[in-house]
Parts: structure tokens; sequence; C-alpha cells
């Protein structure tokens, strides 16, 4: 959450909160209505009082109408769902889903990789950490694989989504045997 959006919340609940107070305590009778009567009509017949009340009147509803209707991008479920990219047309929510299914295609286009699984992490600052579970055939020199992997999705994902990626962690989980055609077993 920005500074302006915590400021605005905590002024907004102050006011709320002081408004609830002054309503309970007249409402019990501790404060005669005559005398918060005077004390409003002060507010709107006094001609200093005036400007700061109608001053104050107009930030508390711009605060108002921020929080209604602005109040943060998708970030309180963006670390968590994805990545928002915005620009002078709009906005656009790229989600984890659509992250790793790029992720795995590019993995896929390697001959030398088998069953792919993806995570992608997405932290405050909008760091991309990318982790893949791999599967690799018994001729894949593992080194190379892995580190042109790594340097294709970060091309991929700097091309088609402008991003950044802070770190990708390949895990080789197993080497597995390549499945013969049934010719070539006759």
């Amino acid at each position: 959450m920005r500074i302006l959006d915590k400021i605005g919340l905590v002024l907004f609940s102050l006011i709320v909160l002081l408004l609830s107070v002054a309503l309970c305590v007249v409402v019990v009778g501790v404060v005669d209505l005559e005398l918060v009567n005077e004390g409003l009509s002060f507010l709107v017949t006094d001609e200093v009082a005036s400007k700061v009340t109608f001053g104050v009147s107009v930030v508390f509803i711009l605060l108002a109408l921020k929080c209604i209707f602005f109040s943060g991008s998708y970030k309180s479920a963006k670390g968590k769902s994805g990545i928002l990219l915005q620009n002078d047309n709009g906005k656009l929510l790229v989600s984890r889903d659509t992250i790793e299914s790029l992720v795995n295609s590019v993995v896929k286009n390697f001959a030398a990789a088998q069953n792919v699984m993806t995570r992608v992490d997405v932290d405050e600052q909008s760091n991309l950490k990318i982790f893949i579970t791999l599967f690799v055939y018994p001729d894949a020199v593992i080194k190379d694989i892995t580190a042109q992997i790594q340097k294709d999705i970060k091309e991929t994902i700097k091309n088609s989504l402008d991003l950044e990626v802070k770190e990708i962690n390949v895990n080789i989980k197993n080497i597995t045997a390549k499945k013969e055609n049934k010719e070539n077993k006759e």
C-alpha cells in the first residue's frame, strides 16, 4: 500500500471514529444537542471558519472518492496473482499463470527437455523469480541446456511483456529414457 493510500485511510478512519463518538455522546445525552448546533452554526457562518471548513470538506471528499474509485491497482492481489502493467491507455494484469505458460512454451522448444513444471513468484516490487523443475533426456548436456533455457526465457519475457526477470532457478528432477518407436524395436 502506498503512503498516500495509508494516510488517506488513517485520516478517513479518524473522521468516522470522531463522528461516531460525537453521535453517541449526543444520543446518550452527555452533550446537549443545542451545543452541537451552535458549534456547527459557527463553522458555517463565521467567515474564516467557513473557508477552513469548506477546504477540509473538499479534501475529505477527494480522499473518499480516491478510496472508493481509485483504491490500489490490483496491488494487494497483484503480488500474489501477477503483475500490473500500466500505460497512458490503461492497465493490463499479467497473471502468474500466463507467465508460467510462456516459460513452459519456451522450455518445450528444447528437444532434450521433457516434463517441465514452472512456478513464478512476484514480489512487491514486481520482480519475477522463476522456478523450473525439469526432466531431461540422457543425451542432454545439462549445463548448456539450463544456461540456454535461462537466456531464452529472459529474452522471451523481455520481448513479450517488457519485464525483467530477477532470477531463473532450474532444478533437474530426473533423467528419463527416450521412448523408442515400436518399429525400432523390431
